[in-house]
């Protein structure tokens, strides 16, 4: 095939992705000066489809960006009224009192949000500065200049048939050139994913190591729903299988937010985190209130969960990541949105310095001091021991443990523990399956529980079917020589989407089949895979799921 030439446009900072950070840098940019050229590319069809949150938002983030986003309409309207917290057993809950969780574990001040809604408009907010955004634009490339600092990226590619060759439609795309590109890509982004080995962002510092939230939108029985309640339980169904919990948060509209966070450090191969969400959800207190409601919506995503000591440097030559893709998640807390705005605004205020000087390309170091300085290492420093204090010692040490933790760093502001690491990827965590018992699961019973591939509809995911898989294999017979033998193939159960399976057909042997057309986007093949076999990279733009007000 003959050299691709794209045409090139120019812009102060191109920003990839427009989440919560991304957006967050663009406004800031162009309050500080309205001359500064920004553009904002997005995969998602429009803002807000690939966002997917709890979302309890901590209005911090906001409250530095824009101090008056009351005023100016902000989707922020359902404050926390009432916060519980349960153990569960099978059949029964215990609820711990808040007044012996730490401090920081309160929800006052805080807001029930959809995060996609909250997305859309500071969307309107920027664009309102000046700030161009294009959603449907798939960056598929990092671009490097002859010195091999990043330059810019490539977007806006189509057309390409399933072996990668160009179609008769085939659109090259564009190179999009900037003074600095910020990296908003979330968990486990493709382009960060490139950017952290190529420049061996993460030496010196821990793995990072992440869970797998699940989430569904249900209307229930008004007489059921409480706005404002916020309710997060620990325990069955996970028991010793894993780590994680649930949340269940009463929005406005009779709507309730029920989701479920597996840490993805799990050692048994037969755990299927879809199904132990759907039989969490047959729970007494779970299953009274969802009794003569509907599901609405279900999506998936990735949750970056190491914490400050698994957070990799965020700068290298002519590139910032903001984040999720640094890892900015307050694991007890269950909040990191405010922590992205924070990350790009600061990248935006040393952006914003260095451009005025007359920089371009270089390293912004300030953007680095700030994100181990500032507000953010406030929040996370304190909690950077709960996630390894959980891996080594289980739900009731961990729970123990942490909060015992977290209350000294609350009075003193040191910690028991000093700090704790994170030993191995959570790749590296599942055990082999001749050393496991498979795990029954209830059927589900479509009331409640729902299949796998019923549910997925309902995120209205769609690829186009033409274009080559965005899930690829280093080497495609692993999955039949290795994963198949050793983990029992964990793919099959571990994507929330159904994208992998193990087919028989005749007689002959296990054929592993990827149906690329269900992806939700949530990268926890490309994380958990225990070959780490499978590269998760960008679809054509516009593809993948669209989430209402996830």
């Amino acid at each position: 095939m003959s050299k691709i030439v794209r045409e090139s446009m120019e812009y102060d900072v191109v920003i990839v992705g427009a989440g919560p950070s991304g957006l967050a840098a663009a406004i800031r940019l162009k309050q500080m000066d309205p001359g500064i050229t920004v553009v904002v590319l997005e995969k998602g069809s429009e803002v807000g489809a690939h966002i997917l949150s709890g979302a309890v938002l901590d209005p911090s983030g906001l409250d530095a960006l824009i101090p008056d986003w009351r005023d100016k309409g902000a989707p922020v309207t359902v404050p926390v009224r009432k916060d519980k917290f349960y153990l569960l057993g099978e059949a029964g809950a215990l609820r711990i009192p808040n007044a012996i969780m730490p401090r920081l574990m309160n929800n006052h001040g805080n807001y029930i949000v959809s995060m996609g809604n909250v997305c859309r408009w500071m969307a309107e907010q920027a664009e309102n500065l000046g700030v161009e955004i294009f959603p449907g634009m798939a960056c598929s490339e990092i671009v490097y200049d002859n010195t091999g600092k990043v330059k810019g990226v490539v977007a806006g590619e189509f057309g390409k048939t399933r072996d990668g060759t160009p179609s008769d439609n085939y659109e090259p795309g564009m190179e999009l050139h900037g003074k600095y590109v910020f990296l908003g890509e979330g968990a486990r982004g493709s382009l960060t994913k490139e950017v952290i080995a190529k420049y061996n962002l993460s030496a010196g510092r821990d793995p990072q190591k992440f869970g797998l939230g699940l989430k569904e939108i249900w209307e229930v029985d008004p007489e059921k729903h409480r706005e404002g309640t916020v309710t997060h339980t620990m325990g069955w169904p996970l028991g010793k299988n894993a780590g994680g919990g649930s949340f269940i948060y009463h929005l406005d509209n009779n709507q309730v937010y029920v989701g479920f966070v597996i840490h993805l450090n799990y050692e048994n191969p037969y755990l299927y985190p879809y199904m132990e969400f759907q039989r969490f959800k047959h729970h007494p207190m779970v299953a009274a209130l969802l009794k003569g409601g509907k599901r609405i919506a279900y999506g998936a995503r990735a949750i970056s969960e190491g914490g400050w000591q698994s957070m990799p440097r965020a700068v290298t030559p002519g590139v910032a990541i903001l984040g999720c893709g640094v890892g900015l998640v307050n694991v007890p807390r269950i909040k990191g949105n405010h922590n992205a705005m924070l990350s790009g605004k600061v990248a935006a205020e040393a952006a914003c310095e260095a451009i005025r000087a007359g920089r371009a390309g270089d390293v912004l170091d300030a953007y680095e001091n700030a994100l181990r300085s500032g507000p953010i290492a406030g929040d996370l420093k304190p909690v950077r021991n709960v996630k390894p204090l959980w891996s080594r010692h289980g739900l009731i040490g961990g729970l123990v443990l942490g909060g015992m933790d977290m209350w000294t760093a609350n009075i003193t502001g040191l910690t028991l523990f000093g700090t704790m690491h994170h030993q191995k990827t959570d790749a590296a965590h599942t055990g082999k399956a001749k050393d496991f018992e498979p795990i029954g699961y209830p059927e589900p019973d479509g009331i409640i529980s729902f299949d796998r591939l019923t549910n997925v509809s309902f995120s209205m995911t769609s690829h186009e079917e033409h274009q080559p898989v965005h899930l690829t294999l280093k080497d495609a017979s692993v999955p039949i020589t290795v994963n198949w033998p050793d983990y029992a193939e964990p793919a099959q159960r571990y994507c929330p989407a159904g994208v992998y399976e193990m087919v028989r057909e005749d007689g002959k042997d296990p054929r592993f089949v990827i149906n690329f057309q269900n992806c939700v986007h949530c990268k926890t093949c490309d994380i958990k895979d225990p070959s780490q076999n499978i590269h998760w990279t960008v679809p054509q733009g516009g593809d993948g799921p669209n989430y209402p007000n996830m």
